[in-house]
């Protein structure tokens, strides 16, 4: 029996993480990457004259200039040496320290300068908000894009408006707003059309799922005008958009391009990151050998770089060891990693994002043991993994890490270890909503920060298209009244369609809001249902009934699938409703038969099929109703629903039950159950107002006492509209 009790646990905490935040995924490396776009700018000291055409190179080749505003952007890596020549100045060297943005001032041989300084001024005041935007793009967005439209409030030309837009598209893209970033980059292609660009929007169409549209940009581009560098990006790009459509032929063939002409002109880092894409193209080809092959020489390259590339390249073959079932190898990687972090964390702290914490590669090892039956020896790596989770702040670790140490105990016999590690599971599972209520709600007042910032540049692009058409129309006085008057109605609807724009956009943003919280609620709902119902799981468990704990397991399993395959829906059929409904009530009635008996009434003139509502409204009114009505109830009690039609496109879904009724129930809940039972309460209160403020009041929801006697009972009343 007792080997029994410990595969029921662990069947539990399966059922639990599916609506868990689930294993950790690896997420995109916060970290700078190996290659950086390097901007700078060339002044002279003291009154900050841009000077133009200067030439600058990187000890490994690559070359570039500057532009009329002093300006260039080239790629290079830390420890590389440019070298800034001009025959107006002495010959400066410069080491690449960061990716941050550079100044390189010049003493000017050549007195004769007056032409530049009348220009200077304004050139100095927007080169100075776009260095500030881009201080802020990592730190602070909404900073950056304020930055930005004061460097176009300046009063741009068509080159610092391109330049000002690019680097608008690289914020949005930094955090996240990958439609953002495809009109910012666009608006610098309209005003100057530049390689690094055109790169940079293929890439935003295909991080904002729009593959197709990212190969076509990319195809579109004249490789005679891109660097060698710039050309491995192309086929890089290109093979990144076909993996994404399983075009893996066409993948491979992309990434073998580019890290031909890598090889070509010595670029390293493209070597070691175009190994790595083919070897992961082969794997989901299935070709798992020359999958292996190229991981090799990736991995081969990346030592030769440095220690944090090298880490980042094993993770990656960890992983395909992993996927491949060779947890020896992924074991023996993991470890070196382990080692090799140690060395990094002594310069540089590593981010929880990352996917090279130490906390993380212990899991691993843990988990790889666990798949190899070796539970005794995983032990020490998850305790070890949930040790350093908890100092660093990493719940989502430290809840995998727990749940799995739960069982690998269980599993050796440690039971009561292992049930108390289930309940520090939970505790962190509760500290893991808490955060993630925190960062919807930051990144929901982020998002409006970003909506008004943009709202503003789009103010500000459209007074200087209203101010250039005042201009020309100045400018053209001597001509016809006729085409003044075309000219205004011209610049009139150049607003409206402005103005239809911003409201679209903000339009859009309050649906993605509206979507996120939804999302975001029935992540909490799952879990606070589940957990309730595994109570009567448990109780047959402790009871030792084996046969009875079965049934009531299998019947739950089946609800299970059926409310996780509904749980990404906002509406699904009210047949499928009432289906979930009667299974559920059939497993309480199940657990309580000495204290109700229940019956579900449909009215046969309604059509449920037609009617849809949102998953999960109805059934923690029947669970009050069980657990806080009926359950306390002296005699046996009776809970009905009842679906009748109100009028042709409304029914009443009407759930009642002859329980102690509200007021009863609250006096003998403890505090805990009053703040749970709360929390699901307001949970549907606010599923409902967003569900009706985007369809339009579809559902309402009155609750009233059933009955004037001693036990009053409840009574739920839902109405809902067909669509």
């Amino acid at each position: 029996m007792k080997k029994y009790k410990t595969y029921s646990l662990t069947l539990l905490f399966c059922l639990v993480e599916f609506i868990a935040f689930g294993q950790n995924n690896e997420r995109e490396k916060t970290a700078d990457d190996v290659v950086f776009t390097i901007r700078g700018s060339v002044y002279m000291q003291d009154s900050r004259i841009p000077f133009e055409d200067v030439d600058i190179e990187v000890n490994n080749g690559t070359y570039t200039k500057t532009n009329k505003d002093g300006k260039f952007t080239i790629k290079a890596k830390i420890g590389d040496q440019l070298t800034i020549r001009h025959k107006d100045f002495e010959t400066r060297f410069h080491t690449i320290t960061s990716n941050d943005r550079i100044t390189i001032e010049v003493i000017s041989q050549d007195k004769k300068i007056s032409k530049r300084s009348r220009r200077s001024n304004i050139t100095k005041r927007f080169n100075q908000m776009i260095d500030s935007a881009d201080i802020y793009l990592k730190k602070d967005a909404t900073k950056s894009i304020k930055f930005i439209g004061d460097a176009l409030n300046v009063g741009a030309t068509s080159n610092q408006s391109a330049e000002a837009h690019e680097l608008l598209g690289d914020v949005y893209i930094y955090w996240k707003q990958f439609d953002l970033a495809i009109s910012a980059y666009k608006i610098s292609l309209q005003n100057t059309k530049t390689a690094s660009a055109k790169l940079k929007l293929a890439k935003a169409y295909r991080n904002n799922g729009d593959f197709q549209k990212s190969i076509s940009t990319y195809e579109n581009l004249n490789e005679k005008n891109l660097s060698n560098y710039e050309k491995t990006l192309l086929y890089e790009g290109i093979g990144d958009s076909n993996l994404k459509l399983k075009n893996i032929s066409k993948a491979i063939t992309s990434y073998q391009e580019g890290l031909k002409i890598a090889k070509e002109h010595l670029i390293a880092p493209k070597i070691t990151d175009l190994n790595s894409k083919i070897a992961q193209a082969y794997n989901e080809q299935g070709e798992v050998s020359k999958a292996k092959d190229y991981y090799s020489n990736s991995l081969n390259l990346a030592e030769k770089e440095n220690k944090k590339r090298a880490v980042e390249e094993k993770v990656k073959v960890a992983e395909f060891n992993s996927a491949n079932e060779d947890y020896e190898s992924e074991i023996q990687l993991r470890k070196e990693i382990i080692d090799d972090i140690k060395d990094i964390e002594r310069d540089s702290i590593i981010s929880n994002d990352s996917p090279i914490t130490s906390q993380k590669q212990n899991y691993k090892i843990g988990n790889a043991l666990i798949l190899q039956n070796r539970s005794d020896d995983a032990i020490p790596y998850l305790e070890e993994s949930r040790k350093e989770a908890d100092e660093k702040g990493d719940l989502v670790v430290g809840k995998d890490a727990t749940r799995k140490l739960s069982e690998a105990l269980i599993k050796k016999g440690e039971t009561e270890e292992g049930l108390a590690m289930i309940e520090s599971y939970e505790n962190i599972v509760d500290e893991l909503y808490a955060q993630k209520e925190q960062e919807i709600s930051s990144a929901a007042r982020r998002s409006r920060n970003i909506a008004e910032q943009q709202n503003r540049i789009t103010s500000l692009e459209s007074d200087r298209a209203l101010s250039k058409s005042k201009y020309d129309l100045t400018q053209e006085q001597n001509k016809s009244q006729k085409l003044i008057i075309y000219s205004l109605i011209g610049g009139l609807l150049l607003l409206l369609i402005t103005a239809y724009f911003m409201f679209k956009y903000i339009k859009q943003q309050k649906l993605a809001n509206n979507l996120l919280a939804l999302k975001s609620l029935r992540s909490q709902m799952n879990p606070h249902f589940i957990f309730n119902a595994l109570n009567s799981v448990n109780s047959f468990i402790a009871t030792n009934d084996e046969r009875t704990a079965n049934k009531y397991l299998s019947d739950f399993s089946h609800l299970m699938r059926s409310v996780l395959e509904n749980s990404e829906e906002d509406f699904i059929p009210l047949e499928k409703e009432v289906e979930l409904l009667d299974l559920y009530t059939k497993l309480e009635h199940f657990r309580f038969q000495d204290k109700f008996d229940y019956s579900i009434d449909v009215d046969e003139t309604i059509d449920v099929e037609s009617f849809q509502i949102p998953p999960m409204l109805l059934q923690p009114y029947i669970e009050n109703a069980v657990w806080h009505g009926l359950r306390y109830k002296t005699e046996k009690g009776h809970l009905n629903i009842k679906i009748q039609p109100k009028s042709k496109d409304e029914i009443m879904i009407i759930i009642t039950d002859d329980g102690i009724g509200r007021e009863r129930s609250k006096a003998l809940k403890t505090a805990h159950q009053k703040k749970q039972n709360s929390k699901g309460m307001n949970n549907i209160k606010k599923r409902v107002a967003i569900l009706n403020e985007m369809y339009k009041d579809k559902v309402d929801v009155a609750i009233e006492d059933f009955q004037d006697s001693e036990d009053t009972g409840t009574k739920v009343v839902v109405t809902l509209k067909k669509d």
